[in-house]
């Protein structure tokens, strides 16, 4: 009778079987395991960094988290683990389910769907799905699990396609495409309109990017809750994005425990060459492409770390309030120039205090509003200096605030020169250590702009405090009136 008994090889077979079923349950269930299972081949382990990124992924996955936002430096490897690993593991969790994943073009998010597919194809039999073999397009592909992905390049089609997932990695270009405000609002517009109008009820965002502006997509979405939650509209969309903000050199509270100026990746670039590359690129690039906030804290112009915040204004000064006009009223998901009201004192000893800014968004009733009040608020005694527009228009609307502000003393003059050629003046005397400003609830939003000029988004305080500080120079020069009985043709 033959030997039932199983060769002795068996038991080693069932071990690697035993040992095969163990590595895939737990590859299925816990995203750090297949992580590091991809990777081990590579002769890569996750970093700290890439470990708080999974574990905020993997909040993504189970509801937790709608809206995630992933902020880190060129070269951290966020692509890797947010647009390669982490899909290829949402679709064990969530069968037939759809994700649509965008990028600045369309080649660079083929890219990435082309490294998804070959990945899934390396790993179908652990992950417990597989290609469906009529639709493996690198762009376009689907699963025999009922699943689908869809790479597009942002402003892209969308027509016909729902998401449960939207992943969008680096939807900017590069430094130019950022510092456009149209390619920027081209940006917001496809956002809003297309992509965020093909998510299914109870579907997820994930934003992985690195900085370039303060005015780009992650800084527009961040604005804009901010914005929500102060005018306590916040049902107005219902995005609540939570961000995982990782700069390259650590800042107080980092999110890692990294003490201020550990280097977020030493393995992989250490503090000594993130110095070098902050030589090479210079303030601006570093604090926006390295430390996730696209402005440096010392100020591109203005060197507004030099200001003293006063809390009482001077007794004897000379002043005037200078303003720069819009009129423009905000509506919804819009953002127009503001008009600012800047009131600059200057002491007998030659220094300068800002002592109030009045700062509104409307039309030009509202404009004119804010301007009567605001001189009635500082008195007959302070001149009001305006901006005169080239042409009969401008003239016009002068004359008309003048008719307005009778008993005061206007003085009207035409803006000449780029606005940092006219902001330089009182730039210098910030670096000097010679302007203050007055303690009041308008300082963060008035330190802000004038930090951020000129790559801020907005600039209207700055030229009102340019146009205040010339007219306390003097150098300010009257615009020519344009006598009643031409206006009355």
């Amino acid at each position: 009778m033959p030997n039932s008994r199983a060769p002795s090889s068996d038991p080693t077979r069932r071990a690697v079987l035993l040992a095969e079923r163990r590595l895939r349950r737990t590859i299925r269930s816990d995203l750090h395991a297949f992580a590091g299972h991809v990777l081990a081949p590579l002769g890569q382990v996750p970093a700290a960094h890439h470990r708080r990124m999974l574990d905020e992924l993997a909040a993504v996955s189970r509801g937790e988290t709608d809206r995630l936002m992933l902020l880190l430096p060129p070269g951290a490897a966020k692509s890797t683990y947010a647009s390669l690993i982490f899909p290829a593991w949402w679709f064990i969790q969530h069968p037939e389910s759809q994700v649509i994943a965008a990028s600045h073009t369309a080649a660079l998010a083929q890219h990435f769907g082309r490294r998804l597919r070959n990945l899934i194809g390396e790993q179908q039999a652990r992950l417990g799905y597989a290609l469906r073999r009529d639709a493996r397009a690198a762009a376009s592909f689907s699963l025999a699990n009922g699943a689908s992905y869809y790479a597009v390049g942002v402003r892209g089609p969308l027509t016909g396609r729902r998401a449960d997932l939207i992943l969008i990695d680096d939807p900017v270009k590069s430094q130019a495409e950022a510092d456009s405000a149209s390619a920027r609002r081209h940006l917001w517009d496809w956002y809003r309109s297309e992509l965020l109008t093909r998510l299914r009820p109870g579907g997820r965002i994930v934003l992985i990017m690195t900085r370039w502006h303060e005015d780009d997509l992650g800084g527009r979405l961040l604005a804009q809750e901010v914005a929500q939650q102060a005018l306590g509209d916040a049902a107005a969309t219902g995005e609540r994005w939570r961000c995982l903000r990782l700069p390259a050199l650590a800042e107080e509270a980092d999110p890692l425990g990294r003490a201020p100026g550990e280097a977020l990746w030493p393995e992989w670039e250490n503090a000594e060459a993130l110095a070098r590359k902050r030589a090479a690129i210079g303030e601006r690039g570093w604090a926006a492409l390295f430390q996730q906030t696209p402005h440096p804290p010392e100020g591109l112009l203005f060197a507004t770390t030099a200001i003293e915040t006063i809390a009482a204004a001077p007794a004897e000064a000379r002043r005037v309030r200078a303003w720069d006009l819009a009129a423009t009223a905000r509506t919804h998901g819009g953002d127009p120039d503001y008009t600012a009201g800047v009131r600059l004192a200057r002491t007998p000893q030659g220094r300068f205090v800002v002592e109030d800014v009045v700062r509104l968004q409307g039309g030009p009733g509202a404009v004119e509003a804010a301007i009567r009040a605001t001189a009635s608020r500082d008195g007959e005694g302070i001149p009001i200096a305006l901006p005169q527009d080239p042409g009969q228009a401008g003239r016009a609307q002068v004359l008309y605030l003048t008719r307005q502000l009778a008993g005061y003393v206007i003085h009207a003059s035409p803006e000449t020169g780029a606005k940092a050629t006219r902001a330089a003046p009182v730039a210098a005397q910030v670096e000097a250590g010679n302007l203050a400003v007055l303690r009041a609830p308008w300082n963060p939003a008035f330190l802000d702009e004038l930090r951020d000029f000129p790559a801020g988004r907005k600039d209207d305080q700055v030229d009102a405090l340019s146009r205040a500080f010339s007219y306390l120079l003097g150098t300010a020069r009257p615009a020519a009136q344009l006598p009643f009985s031409l206006l009355s043709r």
